[in-house]
């Protein structure tokens, strides 16, 4: 929302800077996102002046150019003229060397000096359009005037410069979305009154055009006002109302259609006004017309209405959605020469479903829908009808109309002084607290040493509880001014939102997805016999199925494993082999006293990392591949590293069992060829199926960071040979107890198992980053700390340290 500076202190007169307003307005909730120079000639005239034409004579190399010398003040200037009516004596307008201009309808151009069929020209004596000033080219601009040469152009043409500020409006301030309402803000902050515009000079001429207006349901119009405005003139505004609109960032139509919206963006209410001729019988009835009735609005669409929309209407046909959108026939246009004009209050619901509809959204409409000032609307009636009498001429001929049958009333809130303390944080005296909120137009009644009642005007929708009035409190006392203690507490905390399992899913299919993997889905539905000849599945716990199809769906899985080996049997045997696929998939087990489910999550890693080229020879997949994936899919949920514990058993020829706690999250290995033999697939399959409910729980939302070291990290390096039974993850936990808080990370870069070593033996090649956070390691430091380790290795798993 565009608010000028200039016309806000026409409500509240101020003489603190733009930066100073912008600061005021920011800190109390107004967020000014930007502030722009508006003026009413794109660059302002700058380096334009009047100036004197004190020599004219022709061109001695061209018949329709003038050579003149032109007084612009400080000097006298040569300058080649164009022109037919240049003349000696003439005042005139010139643009200096410099200048720059932007003409009627063109691209800006700067003024240089040149020299025109050999004669130097310092300037340009300029015409109207060149200067942005209208559309005439038939001659430069003579002026009668007795300004001295070298005044400049914007003093003389009286041009409009002001800054224009840019505020965010959040949609809980309907009440600001005005210069009225930001004023109100401001009337706060600087402590001064705000002046409205006087509308005493308003009258009603005659009553020779009255208007019959009917409301079918005031619950979706609780106010409607109007009157009529007989033998006005529709032509352009004056440059005043023009340069506030453009300022504004809208275009001038006409006079009355732009006084209605100065209205608007003036006091925040929307205006309409209709062709009074256009409006049969002079009758306007507000209703809702029958689903599927065609509308033609000002856009020149037909829309088909749903019947929800409400509607102005006369006694034939619609003339306009109701605060959203004019119809195209009864418009105002050059023609008009009599209207009625309507300033109204609608419900915000019914206006923002018929916005919403018809996907229509406009000024009037992004105001009716959040709330309007029920008590605006004859207000502003009478100021757009004086303004209009000024500007357009002609006479109110018909007595106000306003049906408000049921006045909506003020808000009133119970405050408690004990909970202002509370809820801002810190004491503000009583006296300071009524005086902010009826500076606020907020009164105080009913007061007592407890509290008081805040009576609260409708425009403000957003204040109804008392929390909202201690918000207006705080906002005007000022954020800043409510300093942070030494330590933190909160008043309520609010529950943590439940875990959302989709998008933990979705999360982590996008995961799997990014690093090559394909999503199967396969039949809950499967053979007994898998569960006869595994080896690793409880017979007793299938899940028979009483209205079996077929032996091959007789009972439900209790694996992801054997339905997913189908799915890579079928894809093998049609020369597909490179795979990796995974699946969200549930469980089944029959119980003593029923049956239980679980989901799981498997994968599944076969054939070679890479399609076969010439860069590198094909590599087939390992464990160490499949687990890595594993253990980005945990850190992708913020669970951590799990503890691991080596197995050999079905359905794996090895594989690696999780464990979180004492709780077993799932398996990752190779899994056996009696197993793979059953589904008939003859190459080597890594798999995990880990527990996916399980994971859920754990799952976190917060991630934990900590900030980077500016000192130095140390790398050392250490080969050890150790029993071939030692797992990494051993030597990992030996590794951190003895390194303590200085070893940031290991690494495994060789693993050595062969003849030149002793048998049952292999060789570790390990790097260790050592890091202190708040100094820089020295190498007494470094070599103690890797000396613990070398011993540790030594004495907790008999390593053998190569040196």
């Amino acid at each position: 929302m565009k608010v000028a500076i200039n016309r806000l202190k026409d409500f509240i007169p101020f003489d603190e800077d733009t930066d100073k307003i912008a600061e005021l307005l920011t800190q109390s909730g107004l967020e000014v996102e930007g502030v722009e120079r508006f003026e009413s000639i794109p660059g302002g005239l700058r380096g334009v002046v009047i100036g004197e034409v004190m020599t004219c004579v022709p061109h001695p190399n061209a018949d329709r150019l003038k050579v003149t010398t032109v007084d612009v003040g400080e000097e006298i200037v040569p300058i080649v003229c164009g022109a037919p009516n240049v003349d000696k004596g003439q005042k005139v307008v010139v643009a200096t060397v410099g200048a720059e201009l932007t003409p009627e309808g063109g691209e800006p151009f700067t003024i240089k000096k040149a020299k025109i069929r050999g004669e130097v020209s310092q300037g340009m004596i300029c015409a109207e359009d060149e200067l942005g000033l209208g559309q005439s080219h038939d001659g430069i601009m003579v002026l009668d005037t007795d300004l001295p040469n070298g005044t400049p152009a914007s003093e003389y043409f009286d041009l409009e410069v002001g800054d224009v500020l840019e505020i965010g409006l959040t949609p809980n301030r309907a009440d600001a979305a005005s210069h009225l309402g930001v004023a109100r803000d401001l009337k706060a902050l600087l402590k001064k009154d705000v002046i409205m515009p006087d509308v005493s000079a308003f009258k009603v001429d005659n009553t020779s055009r009255s208007v019959e207006v009917e409301v079918e349901s005031f619950k979706d119009c609780p106010r409607y006002a109007g009157l009529t405005i007989s033998n006005i003139k529709v032509g352009s505004s004056p440059s005043w109302l023009q340069n506030y609109l453009k300022a504004l960032g809208l275009e001038p139509i006409n006079n009355v259609v732009d006084i209605t919206n100065f209205i608007l963006h003036d006091l925040g209410q929307p205006l309409h006004a209709f062709d009074l001729d256009q409006v049969a019988n002079d009758k306007i009835i507000v209703k809702k017309l029958p689903k599927d009735t065609p509308f033609v609005t000002l856009d020149e669409k037909e829309r088909k209405l749903t019947g929800e929309e409400l509607m102005i209407c006369d006694e034939n046909h619609g003339l306009c959605i109701a605060g959203i959108f004019g119809g195209k026939g009864s418009g105002v246009s050059d023609q008009t020469t009599s209207i009625f004009l309507e300033s109204a209050y609608f419900s915000p619901d019914v206006i923002r479903k018929g916005s919403q509809v018809h996907g229509i959204k406009t000024d009037a409409s992004f105001r009716f829908e959040r709330g309007t000032d029920p008590n605006m609307p004859l207000f502003a009636l009478k100021r757009a009808a004086i303004l209009i009498k000024e500007i357009a001429g002609g006479e109110v001929t018909s007595e106000v109309v306003d049906l408000y049958p049921v006045p909506v009333s003020d808000f009133e809130i119970d405050v408690k002084y004990a909970h202002i303390d509370r809820l801002i944080g810190k004491h503000i005296p009583k006296e300071m607290v009524k005086e902010i909120l009826e500076n606020l137009e907020i009164k105080v009644a009913n007061e007592s040493e407890e509290g008081f009642k805040a009576i609260v005007k409708p425009y403000r929708v957003d204040v109804t509880r008392e929390a909202d009035i201690i918000e207006e409190v705080l906002r005007i006392y000022g954020f800043e001014n409510v300093l942070l203690s030494e330590t933190y507490e909160a008043g309520f905390l609010a529950e943590h939102p439940a875990k959302d399992s989709n998008k933990l899913q979705y999360r982590t299919s996008e995961l799997l997805s990014g690093m090559g993997f394909h999503e199967i889905m396969t039949n809950s539905l499967t053979k007994p016999s898998y569960a006869e000849k595994s080896g690793f599945l409880n017979v007793e716990e299938n899940v028979e199925i009483y209205n079996k199809l077929s032996e091959d769906l007789g009972v439900m899985r209790q694996t992801l494993l054997f339905t997913g080996l189908e799915v890579l049997a079928h894809n093998i045997n049609r020369r597909q082999k490179d795979l990796k696929l995974f699946e969200f998939g549930t469980a089944y087990f029959r119980e003593e006293e029923g049956y239980r489910e679980e989901k799981h999550l498997s994968l599944f890693l076969t054939g070679d990392k890479a399609a076969e080229s010439w860069l590198e020879p094909s590599k087939p997949v390992g464990f160490s591949d499949l687990y890595t994936i594993v253990e980005r899919l945990l850190d992708k949920l913020n669970i951590g590293l799990p503890n691991v514990e080596i197995i050999h058993e079905a359905p794996f020829e090895y594989a690696l069992k999780l464990t979180l706690g004492e709780k077993e999250i799932g398996k990752v290995g190779v899994l056996s060829s009696k197993i793979t033999k059953l589904v008939e697939v003859k190459q080597e399959v890594f798999f995990a199926e880990l527990r996916w409910d399980y994971l859920l729980k754990k799952a976190s939302g917060l991630k934990q960071y900590q900030e980077i070291s500016k000192f130095p990290e140390v790398r050392r390096d250490l080969s050890l040979v150790i029993d071939k039974e030692v797992s990494f993850d051993t030597v990992k936990k030996v590794a951190e107890k003895a390194g303590g808080k200085l070893l940031n990370h290991i690494g495994v870069f060789d693993v050595y198992q062969g003849d030149k070593i002793d048998a049952g033996k292999k060789a570790y090649a390990l790097s260790f980053y050592l890091q202190d956070n708040n100094k820089t390691l020295t190498d007494k430091i470094i070599d103690q700390s890797m000396s613990r380790l070398m011993k540790s290795f030594e004495k907790e798993i008999g390593a053998l340290i190569r040196k």
